[in-house]
């Protein structure tokens, strides 16, 4: 009997993937771990390979289709057998469609010192057909453990809480004059769009700029090249500065969650990284705890793989505070959205030169850049956002106490 091929479910949020293309085609010979085609998610283009051996019989769903999880993709068989003549890409009703996950209430998270999240086997069970992240949920049971009973609470707030606003993807029978082209909305985009949407009328949001002098840090960032044969970035002299100071600004590191709000534990950096597709957020986790050396190799490599798209689903999951450094498109100042469920995000802008007189009335020039900060008023008032912002501009002025 034929086997079918279905979308595999390839992050906890995904609910449908676009395929890009096939890379065998009927007739074709496959073998198991073999890469059969290339399907685009909200976040990534990912490689997925034959959990069959045969020849693929039939292609369900052609390059461009929009395809639900669990959704057949393709049969693949013995050479001559028939298959069914199927038309949708929708599962089948022997196959349970994968519910959207939902963000679960929590207040002191689950989990083990190493970091385990702390579930009975059948609330783990309960929680995958309920589609309930049970990653940012409390448990009741015997030392913060969570029971089913947990997984049932989450999965009933969160079907009471009420529908947040959508972003229109209706046709709005806008008028085509010549040259125009219409570019399908999917994948990666769509995803941002909805997304950066949602955050911007959700949440009450303020944004303040603050100039910052980096003469003494460029400086100080040549002499460690030349003693050290290391180069860094600016931007890992920034990542550092803003850990330290999410550090001893731990009202920074807060997210909203209806008619409560959690405290973060972890200084878990998100890094934007601008695709030619859209936008995606590696997230450098415990960056705090990580010198610069380590950090830099972090950043390096996560960008590089971001652009390749081979970065893994728990590598751009679970952000508490978000960077967005346009400096280099020479961008002066900007207000950026707030990556949810983050309290806030900085901007870094462009390097400029600026005159400034001493206290003798010498005229001399220095180096200054912007830094835009974005935060939710529901969580942070504005004294302490202006407070953490200081702090960035102190260590960076001083750049010796980054690395102290």
């Amino acid at each position: 009997m034929a086997s079918e091929v279905r979308m595999p479910q390839l992050g906890l949020t995904m609910e449908t993937g676009t395929v890009v293309g096939w890379r065998k085609n009927v007739g074709d010979t496959v073998s198991i771990g073999e890469p059969l085609l290339d399907v685009e998610t909200d976040k990534l283009t990912n490689e997925v390979l034959s959990e069959f051996e045969g020849v693929v019989l039939k292609i369900v769903a052609e390059q461009g289709t929009d395809v639900p999880v669990q959704g057949i993709l393709a049969y693949i068989g013995k050479a001559g057998e028939a298959v069914a003549d199927v038309s949708a890409v929708a599962p089948s009703a022997a196959t349970p469609t994968i519910a959207p996950i939902v963000q679960a209430p929590a207040q002191t998270l689950a989990r083990t010192a190493g970091g385990r999240i702390k579930i009975s086997p059948l609330a783990k069970k309960t929680a995958s057909k309920m589609g309930v992240d049970y990653s940012r949920l409390s448990g009741s049971g015997p030392g913060g453990r969570i029971v089913q009973k947990d997984i049932l609470s989450a999965q009933t707030t969160a079907a009471e809480a009420p529908a947040s606003p959508s972003l229109s993807l209706v046709n709005m029978g806008i008028e085509m004059m010549d040259g125009d082209e219409i570019v399908k909305v999917a994948g990666m985009r769509k995803a941002v769009a909805h997304r950066m949407f949602k955050s911007h009328t959700e949440s009450p949001t303020v944004t303040t700029t603050s100039k910052v002098d980096v003469t003494k840090l460029l400086a100080f960032r040549k002499s460690l090249a030349e003693e050290t044969g290391r180069k860094y970035s600016l931007n890992d002299f920034i990542l550092k500065a803003v850990a330290k100071a999410l550090r001893n600004n731990s009202r920074m590191l807060v997210s909203w969650n209806g008619e409560s709000i959690i405290k973060r534990a972890h200084v878990n950096l998100g890094m934007a990284v601008a695709l030619d597709e859209g936008l995606i957020v590696p997230v450098i986790r415990d960056a705090d705890r990580l010198g610069l050396d380590t950090l830099s190799n972090i950043a390096q490599d996560f960008a590089q793989r971001a652009r390749d798209g081979k970065l893994n689903p728990d590598e751009y999951q679970g952000s508490t505070f978000t960077i967005s450094n346009m400096g280099m498109m020479d961008i002066e100042s900007f207000t950026p959205i707030i990556n949810q469920p983050d309290a806030a995000i900085l901007g870094v802008c462009a390097i400029q030169d600026e005159l400034d007189m001493d206290d003798a009335g010498t005229l001399f020039k220095r180096k200054v850049m912007r830094l835009s900060l974005t935060w939710d008023h529901r969580l942070v008032d504005g004294s302490d956002a202006a407070k953490f912002q200081k702090d960035i501009k102190s260590l960076l002025e001083k750049p010796m106490s980054i690395l102290l």
